[in-house]
């Protein structure tokens, strides 16, 4: 099986990290480890191969900056920048648990935790066979991962951005709610944003778009799949 990307981007929900775990009814924790192993053994396959693997990951398994309507918007988003620590250092334990070595990088400094996000540190890093899982989003509020994602797609000069999702494509329109749509096996950016299909935010869009950076949205219900996208099979919708 033959690479097609050399060095990606992958971008996780929170959610994801929660996938699986349902079935009770009871209340789920914010992380399925039994789930998040299979993930990361995924990505380890990846690595040697030889693809240079950068993570962003969100924090919608613990926090939302839309959620918390009594809080100030501002400090309700830094409260998610703090969450998606809480994942980076779960995938970070993970992957080191089976002998990847990995380095986090915040884009607000927490020493304590991870070494502050610099661009030339990151590519260091990755040509050294390292995994690099960016934390804190931008480090700004208003902005979400999504966006977080595609600028440090582009500032390390990934061969595209990987969104490992809870849905296995994008439709043209919702397939649990309208049994007449149809998957799509690509779409552009105008269509992304004039349709407004809620597959990633605007601003997210607009950058990929104004930048040239092909963006592959594929189910990660099946962690195969990160190996699939890597090697250029014919997986989930690509936007370009």
């Amino acid at each position: 099986m033959g690479l097609k990307y050399k060095r990606v981007l992958i971008k996780m929900s929170g959610e994801a990290l929660a996938a699986g775990l349902d079935t009770t009814g009871e209340k789920r924790p914010i992380i399925n480890d039994e789930f998040l192993m299979q993930v990361c053994e995924k990505i380890k396959e990846c690595v040697e191969m030889g693809v240079q693997v950068s993570i962003v990951v969100g924090a919608g398994n613990i926090w939302r900056g839309k959620q918390g309507e009594e809080f100030d918007r501002t400090r309700s988003d830094h409260m998610g920048m703090l969450a998606t620590v809480i994942n980076c250092l779960a995938i970070q334990d993970t992957l080191e648990r089976i002998g990847v070595e990995t380095r986090v990088l915040t884009a607000i400094e927490m020493k304590q935790f991870a070494e502050p996000y610099i661009r030339n540190k990151a590519v260091s890093h990755l040509r050294k066979g390292r995994v690099v899982i960016f934390g804190c989003g931008i480090g700004s509020p208003y902005f979400s991962t999504d966006t977080a994602a595609v600028l440090r797609a582009k500032e390390i000069n990934a061969d595209i951005v990987l969104f490992a999702k809870n849905v296995d494509a994008i439709y043209t329109a919702d397939p649990k709610k309208d049994p007449n749509a149809k998957k799509l096996s690509s779409i552009s950016y105008i269509d992304i944003l004039d349709k407004d299909l809620g597959v990633m935010d605007g601003t997210a869009a607009s950058f990929s778009r104004d930048n040239h950076l092909p963006i592959l949205v594929f189910g990660l219900n099946d962690p195969q799949n990160i190996v699939r996208a890597v090697c250029g099979e014919k997986i989930g919708t690509l936007i370009d």
